[in-house]
């Protein structure tokens, strides 16, 4: 069996030697990187074929969650955080396991297994995705092509979907409609907005211009849209 390749994030220098000595005990694992921020893990991420992430979560500029969110293409993650409070949000992304600092090693290896039985699990090919999905509004199912849509808002209890000639109320989490997005095409750029990257007509400040509406980019996702962007 191949080694898990894998990099650890976390802005805390202890945080990280504590991670370095896990892995070392598992030959199972192999280190690839460890960074200090969010950026320098694009970096190493865009470097090296990672199978796995353990990500801290609070972390200046840019926090784990939204690292993660950026990504087009997201290994497994184990998120890593003296904070309990990010734990649902951080299941909502589907993470393998999140580790309450300080951990044990033994804590450590019953998240690492999780990792291992995920990996041994996943399809030898990626399913092809589909071009569309389908909202819920006004008593009828549509059909929306991802092609058409403008931007996403979170209402209340609903969603806002805006495509080029409608909007749509749906009542739907943005999360859960965000799992069914390509990041490719798509990017969160606050807690209540999701915005199509092919609608973008300009960035100025903190603000996104899509159609007739200027978008609040929320602090800390400027340089991840500005990364996403880059890449297109």
């Amino acid at each position: 069996m191949n080694p898990i390749r894998c990099i650890a994030v976390d802005d805390e220098p202890l945080s990280l030697r504590i991670i370095e000595k896990y892995t070392a005990d598992l030959p199972q694992l192999q280190l690839v990187a460890t960074c200090n921020n969010a950026f320098e893990a694009m970096e190493a991420l865009r470097q090296h074929p990672v199978d796995l992430m353990f990500l801290d979560i609070n972390m200046p500029k840019l926090s784990g969650i939204s690292l993660l969110r950026s990504l087009e293409r997201q290994p497994l993650v184990i998120f890593t955080t003296a904070y309990p409070e990010f734990a649902v949000e951080g299941f909502e992304l589907e993470a393998v396991d999140y580790l309450l600092k300080p951990f044990s090693l033994e804590r450590f290896i019953k998240a690492v297994n999780r990792a291992a039985d995920r990996l041994a699990a996943a399809p030898t090919q990626e399913p092809q995705r589909s071009s569309f999905l389908f909202v819920k509004a006004d008593k009828k199912l549509y059909k929306v092509d991802f092609q058409d849509i403008s931007y996403l808002e979170a209402y209340g209890d609903y969603v806002k979907v805006f495509t080029k000639d409608k909007m749509l109320l749906t009542k739907e989490r943005l999360a859960t409609i965000e799992q069914q997005l390509p990041p490719a095409l798509f990017f969160r750029i606050h807690r209540s907005y999701i915005i199509a990257l092919a609608a973008i007509e300009f960035i100025e400040g903190n603000l996104v211009k899509i159609g007739k509406e200027k978008l609040p980019i929320s602090e800390g996702l400027k340089e991840a849209l500005m990364e996403k962007m880059k890449g297109r």
